[in-house]
Protein backbone atom coordinates (compact mmCIF):
# COMPACT_ATOMS: atom_id res chain seq x y z
CA UNK A 1 0.00 0.00 0.00
CA UNK A 2 2.97 2.29 0.99
CA UNK A 3 3.91 2.34 -3.17
CA UNK A 4 0.85 3.14 -4.24
CA UNK A 5 0.22 5.91 -1.68
CA UNK A 6 3.77 7.54 -2.30
CA UNK A 7 3.58 7.01 -5.94
CA UNK A 8 -0.42 8.90 -5.91
CA UNK A 9 0.37 11.27 -3.67
CA UNK A 10 3.98 12.38 -5.80
CA UNK A 11 1.76 12.43 -8.92
CA UNK A 12 -0.81 14.48 -7.02
CA UNK A 13 1.19 16.89 -5.65
CA UNK A 14 3.23 17.68 -8.97
CA UNK A 15 -0.06 17.77 -11.09
CA UNK A 16 -1.42 20.21 -8.99
CA UNK A 17 2.27 21.99 -9.23
CA UNK A 18 1.75 22.12 -12.48
CA UNK A 19 -2.20 23.19 -12.47
CA UNK A 20 -1.14 25.99 -10.29
CA UNK A 21 1.50 27.49 -11.67
CA UNK A 22 3.44 26.86 -8.48
CA UNK A 23 6.46 24.80 -10.77
CA UNK A 24 7.01 28.13 -12.92
CA UNK A 25 9.18 28.68 -10.63
CA UNK A 26 12.81 26.46 -11.14
CA UNK A 27 12.94 26.61 -7.54
CA UNK A 28 9.90 24.35 -6.61
CA UNK A 29 11.42 20.89 -7.41
CA UNK A 30 15.10 21.25 -6.11
CA UNK A 31 12.88 22.35 -2.83
CA UNK A 32 10.94 19.34 -2.56
CA UNK A 33 14.27 17.15 -3.28
CA UNK A 34 15.56 19.38 0.14
CA UNK A 35 12.45 18.25 1.59
CA UNK A 36 12.81 15.00 0.75
CA UNK A 37 16.50 14.58 2.11
CA UNK A 38 15.48 15.90 5.52
CA UNK A 39 13.27 13.61 6.14
CA UNK A 40 15.74 11.42 7.65
CA UNK A 41 17.39 13.63 9.83
CA UNK A 42 13.65 14.40 11.37
CA UNK A 43 13.05 10.89 12.04
CA UNK A 44 17.03 10.72 13.38
CA UNK A 45 16.19 13.26 16.11
CA UNK A 46 12.40 11.37 16.64
CA UNK A 47 14.94 8.22 17.24
CA UNK A 48 17.18 10.44 19.47
CA UNK A 49 20.25 9.11 17.59
CA UNK A 50 23.04 11.44 17.38
CA UNK A 51 25.27 8.87 15.41
CA UNK A 52 22.18 8.98 12.68
CA UNK A 53 21.83 12.73 12.74
CA UNK A 54 25.12 13.09 12.27
CA UNK A 55 25.42 10.41 9.36
CA UNK A 56 21.91 11.81 7.77
CA UNK A 57 23.17 15.02 7.71
CA UNK A 58 25.57 15.03 5.52
CA UNK A 59 23.80 12.57 3.32
CA UNK A 60 21.41 15.43 3.40
CA UNK A 61 23.89 17.69 2.89
CA UNK A 62 24.72 16.24 -0.68
CA UNK A 63 21.22 15.93 -1.76
CA UNK A 64 21.12 19.83 -1.11
CA UNK A 65 24.31 20.72 -2.83
CA UNK A 66 22.72 18.62 -5.78
CA UNK A 67 19.25 20.69 -5.30
CA UNK A 68 21.76 23.53 -5.71
CA UNK A 69 23.44 22.33 -8.51
CA UNK A 70 20.37 21.81 -10.14
CA UNK A 71 18.65 25.11 -10.14
CA UNK A 72 21.58 27.09 -10.77
CA UNK A 73 22.58 24.84 -13.77
CA UNK A 74 20.05 22.43 -15.23
CA UNK A 75 17.10 20.61 -13.56
CA UNK A 76 17.72 17.15 -15.28
CA UNK A 77 20.18 17.22 -12.03
CA UNK A 78 16.65 17.38 -9.23
CA UNK A 79 16.00 14.74 -11.44
CA UNK A 80 18.57 12.66 -10.84
CA UNK A 81 18.59 13.63 -7.47
CA UNK A 82 15.57 12.89 -6.39
CA UNK A 83 15.91 9.27 -8.11
CA UNK A 84 18.99 8.95 -6.69
CA UNK A 85 17.43 9.43 -3.04
CA UNK A 86 15.11 6.81 -4.22
CA UNK A 87 17.93 4.25 -4.53
CA UNK A 88 19.04 5.29 -1.67
CA UNK A 89 15.50 4.81 0.28
CA UNK A 90 16.31 0.69 -0.81
CA UNK A 91 19.37 0.74 0.98
CA UNK A 92 18.71 3.33 3.54
CA UNK A 93 18.10 0.71 6.58
CA UNK A 94 21.05 -1.35 5.16
CA UNK A 95 23.80 1.31 5.69
CA UNK A 96 22.78 3.64 8.29
CA UNK A 97 20.71 2.61 11.57
CA UNK A 98 18.12 5.02 12.38
CA UNK A 99 15.57 4.31 14.82
CA UNK A 100 13.22 6.65 14.03
CA UNK A 101 12.50 5.38 10.56
CA UNK A 102 8.92 4.12 10.58
CA UNK A 103 8.79 0.77 8.31
CA UNK A 104 7.16 1.65 5.86
CA UNK A 105 9.02 5.19 5.10
CA UNK A 106 11.33 3.71 2.49
CA UNK A 107 9.05 1.91 0.41
CA UNK A 108 6.51 5.28 0.54
CA UNK A 109 9.77 7.50 0.02
CA UNK A 110 11.47 5.66 -2.66
CA UNK A 111 8.15 5.72 -4.93
CA UNK A 112 7.28 8.86 -4.06
CA UNK A 113 10.56 10.21 -5.29
CA UNK A 114 10.83 8.15 -8.18
CA UNK A 115 7.48 9.25 -9.13
CA UNK A 116 8.58 13.16 -8.76
CA UNK A 117 11.45 12.57 -10.80
CA UNK A 118 9.58 10.72 -13.50
CA UNK A 119 7.37 13.69 -13.66
CA UNK A 120 9.78 16.51 -13.73
CA UNK A 121 11.47 14.71 -16.26
CA UNK A 122 8.16 14.32 -18.04
CA UNK A 123 7.90 18.04 -17.82
CA UNK A 124 11.89 18.99 -19.16
CA UNK A 125 11.00 16.73 -22.48
CA UNK A 126 7.82 18.13 -22.96
CA UNK A 127 7.29 21.68 -21.73
CA UNK A 128 5.00 22.91 -23.81
CA UNK A 129 2.09 20.38 -22.54
CA UNK A 130 2.31 21.15 -19.21
CA UNK A 131 2.44 24.74 -19.70
CA UNK A 132 -0.70 24.78 -22.07
CA UNK A 133 -3.05 22.47 -19.74
CA UNK A 134 -1.72 24.80 -16.78
CA UNK A 135 -2.95 27.50 -19.09
CA UNK A 136 -6.24 25.76 -19.30
CA UNK A 137 -6.87 25.36 -16.21
CA UNK A 138 -6.00 29.33 -15.60
CA UNK A 139 -8.27 30.57 -18.42
CA UNK A 140 -11.15 28.37 -16.96
CA UNK A 141 -10.91 29.15 -13.66
CA UNK A 142 -10.90 33.05 -14.61
CA UNK A 143 -14.08 32.17 -16.57
CA UNK A 144 -15.37 30.45 -13.42
CA UNK A 145 -14.66 33.79 -11.23
CA UNK A 146 -11.99 32.18 -9.55
CA UNK A 147 -9.24 34.65 -8.90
Amino acid sequence: MEYLIGAGLALAVAVCATLSGFDRDRSFYPTILVVIASTYDLFAAIGGSREALAIDGLVMAGFVGLSVIGFRTNLWVVVAGLFAHGMLDLVHGHLISNPGVPVWWPAFCMTYDVAAAAYLGWLLVHPGKARLQAKRASLSAQFAGVP
